[in-house]
């Protein structure tokens, strides 16, 4: 049998050890993912990431001017080392969701260093207050 890469055999020891997985939570409704944000495959950026990651579809997120909003959530050893989920903004691009896949898959919020050109895209949400 051929050996396996590392980081594959890792992976598969991390699924076998119950660990969970960064996910991603894909805005979808009032303009993420519709003909409001032009020249994107909304479609095709949703199955990329759900090849590599498990992906929730969420209505709208409240951020329409950061149109196409993606948020990925830590895995638990992410939220183990403190990190909170990474706000993503005007996501419009194959090379940006390709960008996604590459650091969820290194490991993520907390586990890997978000790197240089994802923080083009990072911005911090509005607060959501509580009604009283």
């Amino acid at each position: 049998m051929p050996d396996r890469p590392a980081e594959e055999t890792a992976d598969e020891a991390a699924r076998g050890a119950g660990a969970a997985p960064c996910r991603v939570v894909v805005c979808r409704d009032c303009c993420c993912g519709s003909p409001k944000v032009t020249g994107v495959d909304h479609a095709a950026q949703t199955a990329r990431l759900r090849a590599e990651v498990p992906v929730r579809v969420s209505d709208c997120l409240d951020v329409c001017d950061q149109a196409n909003v993606i948020v990925v959530q830590p895995s638990a050893a992410g939220r183990a080392a403190g990190a909170r989920p990474v706000w993503l903004g005007l996501v419009n691009d194959p090379d940006a969701t390709e960008d996604i896949v590459t650091w969820v898959r290194a490991g993520g919020p907390g586990v890997a260093p978000l790197p240089d050109i994802l923080d083009l895209y990072a911005f911090t949400p509005p607060r959501r207050r509580a009604d009283p």
